[in-house]
């Protein structure tokens, strides 16, 4: 068998298995546009605790601390404690005066999680009826609560809300992350809600209840990635996520290329490590017990390895058009061709999926445009960022500062 044959034969298996995989996140697509969200309106009866992991993180803190202040919701059923992580600036005195409880944490740690960890340790003996997760650089929407209340008394255990955008405007890196949280939220977990499977915790903007956290031995990640190792604790343990599209928060996205790939590369590194920690205990219940909740978890944990298929499966491309050349230039004229073919085609599809999402979530603004055009670009350089991190796990949360303050963009402007 020639080398051609055989590179074309190794395309094709990876072809097949990359559509396999991919053909079942597509069925989110059309289960997201017809599913419609109901809500039932319940009175305030539940007191939660908002957990707030910060570090150094003066210049929007209070902005934080302010919209949680100002929720459609009683003041007595809620606190807001911000976890003053080894700052070096005045984060836990400008919390401090815009209301919010500080717990001030000086031990060294990893990771959001560990932080997350010793603020739970401490106050567990209050008996929370939830726990609500934010990031320091959030803005949360008056009726987050309320919503979040809703899904509680409506038998809700966890809740992932509605990740929105700040500055979708201000670089083509920022829109091109505004788009995407949009899609997670339009299609991932707005398709997960409509199949009845667990949608996912994305790392703020979220409930777990004590009635949860009892029945999951306490706050317990290690990884990276507490958020989706939570979830992956819940969905072992037979619960499900809801998703809650009208409890709103704003997230500050990235301004440069450079904090968007430490940004991703921790989020692939920390996939990696949920699937190496839970991926065998995933295998054994569906083997016990088969649930189309797990097997749509696990599908989820297997991202990383779809995006290394198809950086294999480009490679592959390129290298069987270049075989059919006769000549070394026809032979680099065939395979730049095949691989720019592909890029072409992922770029479209791309775009229209960025096109359809900014339509469906009303977010059309001429300002919108580079992150339009060049979201292609920003799903493009995930392989070469899942690839480093299959190669070197990033084990450490990085800081990324904030140091301005930025209001979320008013409807229709």
């Amino acid at each position: 068998m020639s080398a051609l044959m055989v590179l074309e034969n190794v395309n094709r298996v990876i072809g097949i298995l990359f559509l396999t995989c991919y053909f079942y996140q597509l069925l989110y697509v059309p289960v997201a546009l017809w599913r419609r969200h109901r809500v039932t309106e319940s009175a305030p009866l539940r007191r939660y605790a908002v957990l707030i992991s910060a570090r150094n993180e003066e210049a929007v803190i209070a902005q934080l601390v302010d919209s949680l202040k100002r929720q459609d919701y009683p003041a007595e059923y809620l606190d807001v404690y911000v976890v003053a992580d080894n700052c070096t600036d005045n984060t836990a005195l400008a919390a401090r005066n815009f209301g919010a409880r500080v717990l001030e944490c000086t031990a060294p740690v990893k990771s959001k999680g560990e932080v997350l960890r010793f603020a739970y340790n401490r106050l567990r003996g209050r008996r929370y009826d939830a726990w609500l997760v934010f990031d320091a650089d959030n803005v949360v929407d008056p009726r987050f609560l309320a919503e979040m209340n809703n899904a509680r008394m409506a038998g809700a255990r966890a809740a992932q809300g509605y990740r929105d955008s700040k500055n979708p405007y201000d670089t083509a890196v920022s829109g091109c992350s505004s788009i995407y949280y949009w899609m997670m939220d339009r299609f991932h977990n707005g398709g997960k809600a409509g199949l009845g499977v667990s949608a996912m915790i994305g790392g703020t903007g979220f409930m777990v209840t004590q009635t949860l956290l009892d029945k999951l031995g306490g706050w317990r990640t290690e990884t990276i990635s507490e958020d989706l190792e939570i979830t992956a604790q819940a969905v072992l343990a037979g619960e499900r996520v809801a998703y809650v599209p009208r409890a709103i928060t704003y997230d500050e996205q990235p301004l440069t290329w450079e904090q968007s790939f430490t940004q991703r590369r921790r989020w692939s590194s920390g996939t990696l490590q949920v699937a190496q920690c839970y991926l065998p205990a995933l295998n054994e219940a569906q083997s016990r017990r088969p649930r189309l909740s797990l097997f749509d978890f696990e599908a989820t944990l297997l991202l990383p390895a779809y995006q290394l298929a198809a950086l294999a499966g480009l490679a592959c491309t390129a290298l069987s058009a270049a075989l059919g050349g006769r000549t070394l230039l026809q032979a680099l004229l065939l395979g730049l061709a095949g691989a720019l073919g592909n890029l072409a085609w992922a770029a479209l599809t791309a775009t229209v999926a960025a096109g359809l999402v900014i339509t469906l979530e009303g977010k059309w603004n001429r300002r919108l445009w580079k992150g339009l055009a060049t979201y292609w670009l920003f799903l493009l350089t995930w392989l070469p960022i899942t690839a480093c991190s299959f190669w070197k796990k990033t084990t450490v949360w990085e800081e990324i500062r904030h140091t301005r303050t930025v209001a979320p963009p008013l409807p229709g402007r």
